[in-house]
Order: C-alpha cells, then structure tokens, then sequence
C-alpha cells in the first residue's frame, strides 16, 4: 500500500531561521539520496568510468559502487530473475539507469521520503526525455520478465527477488508493457515520468566534458516550485519544498 500525504508548511515570509531563495535553491541542487550507496554530498569522482563516466566531475556516487553497478550486482537484485540472460544492449540502458540513480546530483527537487531498509530516501516522477525512454525500451524488448513494477511486485527470498505465484509467467518486455513510457515510468515504481523531448527533461546519458544537462533542468524545477511558493503569498522552508511524503508498508 503506498501512502502519499501532502505536507503543507506555510510560514510568513521574513521569519527568523528560515533560508532565503538562495540557500534553497543550492541545498537542493546539491543533494544524494539518503540511502546506503550514496555519498552525503555530491563532489568529484575522478575514478568513475564507462557508463558512469558523465558524473566524474560532481557525483553522489564513488567508484566503489559504479565498480558494482557495472556488474549489475547491487542490491542483491536480479535482473535475469527469468533465468535468461539480458541482452547487451538492454543491460547497457538498465546500468546507464542506475549510473543516473547513484550518481546524479539533480534530482533534490524529486526527493521524497520513503521506509525501506536500504534507503530513506527516493526521487519520484523525474521528467525523463521520451527519445532516452524509447531507446531504452527498444534495446530490452525481447527481454524477459514476469511483472511491471519490479519495486513492489516480486516475491523475496533470502534476500533476493523472485516472480510472484501470482504473476502469468516469463514474457517479453514488449508484451509485458504496451510502450516505452508505460515500461520507463512502471518499471521502478514510477521514479520516472516521460514527457516530450521539447520539455525540460532529463538525460540518461550525457559527455561530461561539455557539462551536466540536467543541472539546467534540475534548477528550472526549484525556479518553478520558487515562483508557486511567491503566487499563493507563502514562503517555503527547504522542508516544505519537499512536499511529498510516500510511506511504503
């Protein structure tokens, strides 16, 4: 069962004790998950390569986990829970994935609060660019599995994850989802959210040496939620900016 409460903080603008826009807007562009693979604070990775590569110069994820990552050995979580191996393309797209989710240090605006064991934290409904969401369902369409939503459906066992008695067997991933935005958004329990490319959008891969595109995208976020706080007369601490709560029984 998942839980989302709205928490609503209005405070009267010019209280003492409350950070000003500027403080807001650093500490959320600035922020890891709270979770057991992820640094306190994002910084530079020099050691970071492949896949992982693009985070180098300010990530929220050290090479010792990216070494793991790679491997798709965190988390004790198997993709090739249909005793088949994924294809190179697919396991490429789903380690390009968890690059995004160790690594990244845009998506404070998306945080919210979560109880799991192996984290406090998650992002929710981070706007993915339809064309990465397309490419990544291509590439694992004629993989296999057994469910959609691989956060909440699989059965577990000694620790690792298996297909329910209730799911209808291995199939392909294209006639398990419908298309590429149902599988990207269901997929992780919708951490996801695919909006057009002419949207502000994330990206799943990027050449860091030209930059981070989604710190742009990120601060046009905390901009936004900025200027709502503004038109309805109230001024938000960083708490309240994370205004979703989800709690996971």
């Amino acid at each position: 069962m998942l839980l989302v409460t709205l928490l609503i903080a209005v405070v009267l603008r010019g209280s003492q004790g409350h950070e000003s826009h500027e403080q807001i807007t650093e500490r959320l562009l600035n922020r890891c998950v709270d979770s057991v693979n992820h640094k306190p604070a994002p910084g530079v990775e020099e050691f970071l390569k492949n896949q992982c590569e693009p985070w180098r110069n300010r990530s929220c994820c050290s090479h010792l986990v990216q070494d793991k990552l790679h491997e798709l050995q965190l988390y004790n979580f198997d993709f090739e829970h249909c005793s088949q191996k994924l294809s190179p393309r697919c396991k490429k797209h789903f380690v390009q994935d968890l690059c995004f989710y160790e690594c990244s240090p845009n998506v404070g605006p998306w945080i919210v609060s979560v109880k799991m064991k192996i984290r406090k934290e998650r992002f929710y409904q981070v706007p993915l660019c339809q064309s990465d969401c397309d490419s990544w369902f291509e590439a694992c369409q004629d993989d296999l599995t057994c469910i959609r939503n691989w956060i909440r459906e699989f059965d577990w066992k000694s620790g690792k994850n298996y297909c329910p008695a209730t799911s209808t067997g291995c199939k392909k991933f294209r006639n398990i989802w419908e298309k590429a935005s149902d599988f990207c958004e269901e997929v992780w329990d919708h951490s996801w959210k695919v909006v057009p490319d002419s949207e502000n959008c994330m990206r799943l891969w990027f050449n860091g040496n030209l930059g981070n595109p989604n710190d742009h995208v990120a601060k046009l976020k905390v901009l936004e939620m900025i200027n709502s706080a503004h038109s309805t007369k109230t001024y938000f601490t960083t708490a309240a900016i994370l205004t979703t709560l989800l709690t996971i029984f």
